[in-house]
């Protein structure tokens, strides 16, 4: 009986130990595990990335904004269900549900659709130039602004509309763009506009700004002249010395080139192959009225509408046409033949001067580098060659101010490919005697800027309008090199680049 009551006690005993040991160890805590959310955000409509969404979660974990290519990531997101809410400015926010795995990566893509709101939107406010203001031409750079409390966002579409004068002809500058400038592009002088803004939202409502106006100012007296290529389109140009009132004139999708200012200053002469042929046309200043001269075509051996120049007093024109030299009215009547060439010869390069009333004028061969000048009378008596039989290609005689002199150019290098290259070409002055030769393009006393670069050509050389410098191309005598405009001294000296990309330049 003792030994049984003993028993008990020690059994006891025991379980009370192990309650008592066991209540001692530590609880057991799960690990905490954790995932990463990536995702890009795009617009419904067109499926590009939206920037700057904001993205939260719940259960909390951290707030991000997309990036600009859409892009978000979240990281230290503990594994489990989490719900994503994407938001941004004039869109629906989205909701996205996830289930976030130990140290694994879930991707998520994540589309938002535009608010379409009916309410229209406030008219622009703050036009520039301001309401009824006079700005310079041809070119002028149209601003407008939201109004006041009105969101910036991407919602906003704009359409603008230009009025010329109170002629009711519309000329659209912008549809439905997010822009809020726009350039309205070769205007005419003196001439007033009218413009105006819709803004459109997302929804499709819309609002008109008021009525604005703005007047061009007088044309620029531009006393420069070129021809330039861009997007393989050769049109005519104006400027000033400094290129700040640059103005192109012509926009067909034809070649129009060789420009040049009548000695009155009122019309502008050039050749434009509008028609297949090149033939002579005239316009105003600012490029408008343009009229068709002739109807012989300014063409024949290497004379694609280079061959003519005006009268000393402005009121005709002459012009090569193959083996024909002509002479034309500044409107077109009144045609006359002046001078056939010699024999298997055609007209090329002419000019005109009133000091002595003569034309000296360039005939060539089949050969491009068969050239020849010759003195005539402007009624085309008195025909004799002032250069011929010399090495290397010859090219665009022309009279000093006086008419005592011309300028021309000649490869040095007496370069000759069947094709027109020339290597080294200068400019030359000389009496019309032949006497008093310069090379202008070797310089003078090796002062800075005075001698042609190697490698280039000196091309289509004129005295300027007081007789003091010549104006003329440089171009590097590689294929389709880029011409650019200089001028310098007589003697050679301080050559001046005036702009690039232009050529066949004229200084009245």
């Amino acid at each position: 009986m003792l030994l049984s009551i003993r028993s008990r006690t020690l059994w006891l005993l025991l379980v009370i130990s192990t309650l008592w040991l066991t209540s001692c160890e530590d609880n057991p805590v799960e690990p905490v595990l954790f995932g990463k959310v990536t995702g890009t955000v795009r617009d419904a409509r067109n499926n590009q990335p939206l920037a700057n969404a904001s993205i939260t979660s719940t259960p909390a974990t951290s707030s991000v904004v997309t990036d600009a290519q859409g892009n978000f990531e979240l990281t230290g997101v503990p594994t489990g269900r989490l719900t994503i809410v994407a938001t941004k400015v004039d869109y629906r926010s989205v909701t996205v549900a996830v289930t976030v795995e130990n140290e694994a990566v879930v991707a998520v893509a994540i589309v938002l659709e535009k608010n379409l709101s009916t309410t229209p939107p406030a008219p622009p406010v703050r036009p520039a130039p301001a309401d009824q203001a006079t700005v310079p031409g041809p070119d002028v750079k149209l601003e407008w602004h939201p109004a006041a409390g009105t969101s910036r966002g991407d919602s906003l579409r704009y359409d603008v509309v230009l009025y010329q004068g109170t002629n009711g002809v519309a000329r659209n500058l912008l549809t439905n763009s997010r822009d809020t400038t726009v350039v309205a592009k070769q205007l005419n002088y003196n001439t007033t506009y009218f413009w105006q803004v819709t803004v459109r939202n997302a929804g499709g409502s819309s609002a008109r700004s008021p009525l604005w106006s703005f007047r061009t100012g007088p044309q620029p007296d531009n006393r420069y002249l070129f021809a330039r290529t861009e997007n393989g389109n050769t049109d005519i140009y104006s400027s000033n010395e400094t290129g700040t009132t640059l103005t192109r004139l012509t926009t067909s999708a034809f070649v129009e080139a060789n420009p040049r200012l009548s000695p009155n200053r009122d019309r502008i002469a050039y050749t434009s192959n509008a028609t297949g042929q090149f033939q002579l046309y005239t316009m105003n200043r600012d490029g408008s009225d343009v009229r068709q001269v002739t109807l012989q075509p300014v063409d024949g051996y290497f004379n694609q509408g280079v061959g003519y120049s005006w009268s000393p007093d402005g009121g005709q024109l002459i012009y090569s046409s193959f083996n024909k030299l002509y002479r034309i009215n500044r409107d077109g009547t009144g045609l006359v033949l002046l001078a056939t060439a010699p024999a298997e010869r055609h007209f090329r390069e002419v000019d005109w001067t009133g000091q002595g009333n003569r034309i000296v004028v360039q005939t060539v061969g089949v050969s491009i580098y068969d050239s020849e000048f010759y003195l005539l009378n402007a009624d085309g008596s008195n025909f004799m060659q002032l250069i011929g039989n010399v090495p290397g290609r010859l090219d665009s005689p022309s009279f000093s101010v006086d008419g005592q002199r011309i300028v021309y150019t000649r490869d040095l290098d007496a370069f000759n490919d069947g094709n027109g290259r020339q290597l080294n070409a200068h400019i030359f002055t000389q009496n019309l005697d032949g006497s008093g030769l310069v090379d202008v393009s070797a310089g003078s006393g090796g002062t800075t800027n005075s001698t042609k670069p190697a490698g280039f050509n000196d091309i289509f050389p004129r005295y300027s309008p007081d007789g003091a410098r010549i104006i003329f191309v440089q171009v590097n005598n590689v294929t389709q090199s880029v011409p650019e405009i200089f001028t310098v001294d007589l003697n050679g000296r301080n050559r001046v680049k005036l702009f690039d990309n232009a050529t066949m330049p004229d200084w009245k």
